[in-house]
Order: structure tokens, then sequence, then C-alpha cells
């Protein structure tokens, strides 16, 4: 797939062109879009149980954007002053043919994009962490939420965590910077988050918590799973000494330092300490629909824009009306048991 994308188009001669003159993107609430979640599928080869049901139906791949097209439509938010994008998906590597489209995107590295990184459960990462060093990915977030095999087991419906630790060593090994985010969930993992903050820590690996969010129907109760992250650092001061860290990723993570590890932690709270007045964000589905806001049903079909016979200039409209829809925050709740999902769609559809 990489020779078929570069053959197609002398991608490196593009890169080196000076970026569009386009308008920044900036919302109506004078937020500046500089950061771009691009779902590449949303079929994952784990069940995890607060994401997805077990019998999950996916989508059918024809209405999947190609790679190509992914490459163009993520080459239109570079020349509209997004200077990051990461890869989602699902689960980015059972893409088949995705080390391609990281190898186009990273000749845009220094040409506008600043930073080119992947979200991945690390089940597929030992076969590729070397391609997507070489492709100019320099860092990785890898969802894990548990060290133990049994509770990983029966957390994700796969017994797949040998592979995601050799993923996570191969990731290291290849020069790849990585994070570890880890869905608190109460009565599950509580527990053990502490341990799993310093074993990572001693590895040199950041940590980030995140709350578990209200989207797509699951086979649990949602208020059930719910552990705030005020709780869960109220205990983790009992144990060490944490002080709060002015570091940004681009993301929504609010960042201390762990003075007893050395190491830095990172907490996601849509519910105990929204994070929306910074929002910098955009989501795209690997159907092209381009959501302005995780928690929101406001979208614009990118793939229509991809497939008009004016493709450049349907897209400036479609990036025009995203900043006019941008809504201001999400209204994500978890106050009500037995509730529908906030939205009905999942996690792996809308992109990590």
């Amino acid at each position: 797939m990489t020779k078929g994308l570069v053959r197609n188009r002398d991608f490196l001669d593009l890169a080196k062109a000076d970026p569009s003159p386009n308008a920044p993107l900036i919302d109506t609430f004078g937020r500046t879009i500089s950061y771009l979640r691009l779902s590449v599928t949303d079929r994952c080869d784990l069940r995890c149980t607060y994401c997805m049901p077990e019998r999950m139906t996916f989508l059918p791949k024809k209405e999947v954007l190609s790679l190509e097209e992914l490459h163009d439509l993520a080459l239109g938010f570079i020349d509209r002053g997004v200077t990051k994008i990461r890869i989602t998906g699902g689960e980015p590597l059972v893409r088949r043919g995705i080390i391609g489209l990281f190898e186009a995107l990273g000749q845009r590295l220094g040409y506008g994009l600043e930073e080119l990184t992947l979200t991945t459960n690390a089940t597929q990462l030992a076969g590729h962490a070397e391609a997507l060093y070489k492709a100019g990915v320099r860092r990785v977030n890898i969802s894990l939420d548990t060290l133990d095999r049994a509770r990983f087991e029966e957390l994700t419906r796969r017994d797949a965590l040998p592979q995601v630790i050799e993923g996570i060593t191969a990731a290291q090994e290849a020069g790849l910077r990585v994070k570890l985010n880890a869905v608190a969930l109460k009565g599950v993992n509580e527990d053990e988050l502490p341990d799993l903050i310093a074993w990572a820590h001693g590895l040199d690996h950041e940590v980030t918590l995140i709350e578990v969010m209200p989207l797509g129907d699951v086979e649990e109760e949602r208020l059930d799973q719910y552990l705030p992250l005020s709780d869960v650092r109220s205990a983790l001061e009992e144990r060490w000494t944490l002080t709060d860290n002015a570091h940004k990723s681009g993301g929504p993570a609010r960042y201390m330092d762990v003075a007893e590890t050395g190491g830095r932690l990172g907490l996601i709270t849509p519910h105990t300490n929204n994070f929306c007045d910074g929002c910098n964000r955009l989501r795209v589905t690997a159907t092209g629909q381009l959501y302005p806001c995780l928690g929101g049903g406001e979208r614009v079909d990118m793939r229509a824009a991809l497939r008009s016979d004016d493709p450049q200039g349907e897209l400036a409209k479609a990036f025009d009306q995203t900043m006019l829809i941008k809504p201001e925050r999400h209204h994500f709740r978890m106050d009500e048991r037995g509730a529908a999902p906030h939205l009905p769609r999942h996690m792996s559809m809308t992109g990590g």
C-alpha cells in the first residue's frame, strides 16, 4: 500500500511546498483547532466491557474511507492549521496497509505538521513499532487498564496481555515514547491503579487515568463502572506526594508529578472537572463523519465532500461549517442509573 500511495502522488514534493494560505480553524468561541483525531477503522481485536458489547457489529468495509481518502483529508486539515494528528480506531493497527498512511503523512512533518501519533491497544504493536518510528512517529498512547492477566481477559474478553506487554517493550526499544491510558473502573481496577502507575513510571512511561464515558450501549451499568477521579486523586495523595504540573500534551489531560515514583500522571475528567474551555480538537470517523465534540451529536459529512465533483471547494465549506456548529462544551451525565447512553455511537466508531 505504501508504494501505491507514493506512486499515485508525489507526496514528498507536496510536503515541501509552502502550506496553504487558507484561514486557520477558529470556532465561534475563539478556540483555535490544531489537533485532529483521525479514525482509520471501527474494528478492534479486543472487546472491552466499557467500550462495546461482545457481539459487536462493525461497519461494512465499503463505507470506510480508503487510505488515499484519509490522507487527502488529513492534508486538508494540515492546510487549515492542524499541527498534530493522532491516528485512532477501533484498533488502527488491524487496518491493512496502515503503515503506508503513516509514511505518507510523515512526509509532512516539519511542513505544517508538527506531530504524528497513534493510540493503540498494543496487541499488534510489536510487529509495527520500528516501522512507525521510521515513518516519523515518536510517541504512542497505549490503552492498558490492568496488569493482571485474568482481570485483563475479563475486561477485554480476550487473553492478550502478553502481546500487549510485548508491544510496549517493542515500542520502547524502537525509540517511541509510551504513555499508558487507563480507564478507572469502580470496583474493577481501582485497587490496582497505584501499582499500575508505579510500574509504568519505573519503565519511564507516563500514565493518564480516564473517567468512563457514556458512549454506546454496553452490557454493564455505566453508573456501576463510574469512578470519579477526584476520589482517585484523594486516595493517591494518602500514599504519594502529588504536585500539579503545567505540562500540556495537546489533549484534555491535566498533569501532576508523583514525587515518590519520579513520574508524571495525567487525569482526564469529563465529569468531575470539565475541560472544554480549551478544546482544540476535532474527530473524524473512519467513514468520514467529522464530530466537533466527542460528547455531541453535531457532525459534518467529509466523505461526501471528498467524493464530490469539487473536493477542494466542498472540503473548505465543510471545514467552515464545522467551526459554526462546534459546541461550547459536552453534556455527559453520569448520575442516573439505568439511563440510556448519552450518545448511541460507540467510542470505537468515533475514534479514541
